[in-house]
């Protein structure tokens, strides 16, 4: 296919999904009124599955396998960070040369792993009850641990990030949610339906499998972060190329 031709076709296109679009517009109801069906009913929803955290409940809940989907799309991209960054011939790892850090920002990162590690596990264990979740909180831990590797140095980081168990943790973060929904169906409902016990609400352990849910994707955001950070940071920081496979190019 000719330039010109792929111009017109995308033209062509481009014309269709902007009418499509601008038809989709005017016929959307006048901005600021006061009758939200959507919003409405998924507050009533939440409500009645014993979950304060309305957002929780339609992440979670409502529209569970959405966010299946949004959890594997993060997956998916750490998996290909760990394939496409792997150590390969012609490289070499060395010995990461330690970076002069005022006493300011050593101090300041060594007070705020603690609280950042604490804020980020209960921004996670709450998120059916307050703002945030498992997507949050666990974008929290995962930025936490790093402040060693800005206090301190990249050997240090390590020390605290084994690669290989935040691998698996967050394989087994993601298959907890696809089993929790699997469970749905031999308990003879639909898959990634609640079918666990609501619970007292604004509890912990209220929003029956909002809660499993939120802690399963916590837990797959934490480790997949962490992973997909390391991949980088050795790129940047250890791996290199050696001086043969500098010359063969």
């Amino acid at each position: 296919m000719s330039r010109p031709v792929r111009l017109w076709v995308f033209l062509v296109g481009a014309v269709l999904v902007a009418a499509l679009y601008a038809w989709a517009c005017f016929d959307l109801p006048s901005f600021g009124g006061d009758h939200h069906p959507y919003g409405d009913r998924a507050v009533r929803t939440a409500l009645a599955q014993h979950t304060a955290n309305a957002v929780s409940s339609v992440n979670f809940d409502q529209r569970a396998f959405d966010t299946l989907g949004e959890q594997t799309i993060l997956f998916a991209a750490v998996l290909g960070t760990v394939v496409l960054l792997r150590q390969v011939r012609g490289e070499r790892r060395t010995d990461p040369t330690p970076a002069p850090v005022a006493d300011r920002v050593r101090w300041f990162g060594v007070l705020m792993l603690p609280v950042a590690l604490v804020v980020g596990f209960y921004v996670v264990a709450h998120g059916p009850l307050s703002p945030g979740g498992g997507f949050q909180g666990g974008i929290v831990l995962a930025t936490a641990l790093h402040l060693l590797y800005i206090a301190a140095d990249y050997r240090a980081l390590e020390r605290i990030r084994p690669v290989g168990l935040y691998e698996v943790g967050d394989a087994v973060g993601e298959a907890a949610y696809v089993v929790t929904g699997l469970a749905a169906v031999l308990a003879g409902s639909a898959f990634l339906a609640n079918v666990v016990p609501h619970g007292t609400f604004n509890t912990l352990s209220s929003g029956g499998t909002v809660a499993v849910l939120n802690i399963a994707v916590g837990m797959e955001v934490a480790c997949g972060i962490i992973v997909l950070l390391a991949r980088f940071l050795d790129q940047a920081v250890e791996i290199e190329e050696t001086a043969e496979e500098t010359g063969a190019r």
